[in-house]
């Protein structure tokens, strides 16, 4: 229909125009004018079912930004817009917006007002807008440039029917053939026109045209020969076109067609009698080509919706991944492997139904995002950890290095040890400093162990030298019954005189101890000392070997506290006691536990003055 209206429309141009034309030619132009619109209709088609829908829905971020890089450097601004505009919806509502939705949940999670709220755009967002904003640039420029193109292409042309209109309407020449073919040739060289002025300028051409040839009888049987030729040159196209039936890549075969289609167009007319006989044949060549791609889509509807089936089958695999959560590396590393397994299944199986594919492309890498969001936060809350415990951990390597060059050999080995009980406590580091803060630690602890073990040498050294001391000062009290100064005071002082040297090996104290008290034991039992005097002689003994320990200020503490309590508990038994006996009556029985109370009541006063002399000895020291 929309062809009728236009072989309709050019005709009664055609007509308006022409003028003392004879009926038979008259029908030749309409001919001529009618196949020239509907080859030029057809050729829009052509390109329109061309077009080829790539979808983005399953695009990454980076893999949407190269699209759009590409779209660019093909330079089909104009063209390529709509394909731009839709690489544009996919990477903001697929990527852009729900990564800004996600950052204000955040930030409102945080604690933040949503009217505070700005979304600072990764590199790659900025990227991609500018790329978008380039693009749309250039197309500007390209429309404005093909418009300008376009007047100027429709300043030619109409300087060309002005000359065409000089050669019909003047004299003939023996050149007007060759400057008819001249002005055949320029005008299809001229591109594309504005297209409101489009109709008009091919109807008063092919007007024109027909009045040339039309016209003058006398160069008829040349005209016929053009249109011969014409023939030949249409009849060679259709024999192109049959042959892309054999064609076995269908875009191939498409465009070529559409190439012969724009030269079907631009050659002359053909005799009348053999018009409609070419188009028909062009056509069904072009209609079995169309055919076949008709049917290459309804095969393709098929194999969509099994892709459907596979794709949505996969979406349910997914959907067991999109709330796993995991505290180790190692289980989420193992996830992912079985994510991107299923992902590469995914890219392999191909394109879905246009009408679902954007509804299949959001539950597949909505499940998918939401497991790698998962697998960020666990990473992001490692990431906090690890800082955390790197802040630890380089405080305790401050501290090991403020204590690596101490001397006080047990106090700061006892911190040390401390710190790396507290170092295997810390848990996880940051990967690239781990071993670095490991070697400082590690490092500040080796440099004070390995000093005092240098320092230990030397102290060995004096232990051994100490053994021999105190072994000959034993060995002086074994002595000392058989000798004629055998007193109490000369054996006070062999004591005190052991005491006083220092610390021995730690595997000889139990030993030397042994010697020490042995040799003690037999003095003290060949000493003239009744059992009370002994008993002080004793504890006062054992004073001065405690007085030569480094904490002995405790011990005596400790043995002071010790004493004053016996004597308070012995004080408040007699007082419990002596309250006790008066309760008791006057008779035998009460007699005879009225003496025991006062048995335990004069034994708990003779030790209460015992203990008593005991603490003025401990005063003593």
């Amino acid at each position: 229909m929309e062809n009728d209206k236009e072989i309709s429309e050019e005709n009664k141009v055609t007509q308006q125009q022409v003028e003392n034309t004879d009926s038979g030619n008259q029908q030749e132009s309409k001919s001529e004018s009618s196949q020239d619109g509907e080859e030029e209709h057809h050729d829009q088609d052509d390109h329109q079912e061309e077009e080829h829908h790539v979808d983005y829905g399953n695009f990454s971020k980076k893999q949407l930004l190269s699209a759009l890089k590409e779209l660019i450097e093909k330079g089909k601004y104009i063209k390529e817009d709509h394909v731009a505009n839709d690489i544009k919806t996919h990477f903001e509502e697929d990527h852009f917006n729900k990564e800004k939705e996600e950052a204000l949940k955040s930030f409102i999670n945080d604690g933040g007002a949503e009217d505070d709220f700005f979304y600072k755009q990764s590199e790659d967002d900025k990227m991609f807008f500018a790329l978008y904003g380039e693009f749309k640039n250039r197309r500007s420029s390209q429309i404005k440039e093909q418009e300008e193109a376009k007047e100027k292409n429709l300043y030619a042309k109409n300087q060309i029917l002005e000359r065409l209109r000089e050669l019909v309407d003047g004299e003939e020449t023996t050149h007007s053939i060759s400057t008819i073919k001249e002005i055949q040739q320029e005008w299809k060289n001229i591109g594309p026109v504005p297209g409101a002025q489009n109709k008009n300028l091919w109807a008063s051409y092919n007007a024109l045209m027909d009045r040339f040839y039309d016209n003058r009888s006398i160069y008829f049987e040349l005209k016929e020969l053009d249109r011969k030729k014409n023939l030949e040159g249409k009849l060679e196209l259709c024999d192109k076109a049959e042959a892309l039936d054999k064609e076995e890549d269908l875009r191939t075969a498409i465009r070529a067609l559409n190439e012969l289609h724009d030269e079907f167009k631009h050659i002359g007319p053909v005799p009348r009698e053999e018009q409609e006989i070419v188009w028909q044949r062009f056509k069904a060549a072009s209609d079995a080509i169309y055919a076949k791609r008709k049917a290459y889509y309804e095969s393709q509807k098929e194999v969509f919706k099994e892709n459907q089936t596979k794709k949505e089958a996969l979406i349910e695999k997914l959907d067991a991944f999109k709330d796993f959560k995991a505290n180790r590396i190692k289980e989420w590393n193992v996830k992912t492997k079985e994510i991107l397994a299923i992902q590469k299944e995914w890219e392999a199986i191909g394109p879905v139904p246009r009408e679902c594919g954007r509804e299949i492309n959001r539950g597949f890498w909505g499940a998918f995002k939401q497991f790698f969001h998962n697998k960020n936060l666990f990473f992001k809350e490692l990431d906090e950890i690890r800082r955390i415990n790197k802040e630890k951990a380089e405080e305790l390597i401050k501290v090991a290095e403020s204590l690596k060059d101490s001397t006080d050999w047990q106090n700061t080995s006892n911190a040390l040890i401390k710190l790396q009980q507290d170092w295997k406590k810390l848990g996880p580091t940051p990967e690239k400093v781990r071993d670095d803060l490991y070697k400082r630690f590690k490092t500040a602890c080796d440099t004070f162990f390995d000093s005092r073990r240098e320092a230990n040498k030397e102290i060995n050294k004096e232990f051994d030298k100490n053994l021999e001391l105190k072994e000959a000062v034993c060995e002086k009290i074994k002595a000392l019954p058989e000798g004629d100064e055998f007193t109490v005071e000369n054996l006070e002082k062999l004591v005190a005189e052991y005491n006083a040297v220092g610390f021995v090996p730690r595997k000889n104290i139990k030993e030397i101890a042994g010697k020490f008290n042995e040799a003690v034991e037999t003095c003290v039992k060949k000493l003239d000392t009744d059992g009370e005097n002994r008993e002080e002689f004793l504890f006062r003994l054992n004073l001065n070997k405690i007085q030569g320990d480094p904490n002995s200020d405790r011990v005596f503490n400790k043995k002071e506290h010790g004493i004053r309590k016996q004597i308070s508990d012995l004080e408040n038994n007699i007082t419990l006691w002596k309250n006790n006996l008066e309760f008791f009556a006057s008779s035998r029985t009460a007699d005879k536990l009225k003496n025991q109370f006062d048995e335990k009541i004069e034994k708990a006063e003779e030790e209460i003055d015992k203990l008593k002399k005991k603490l003025s000895i401990l005063r003593e020291f």
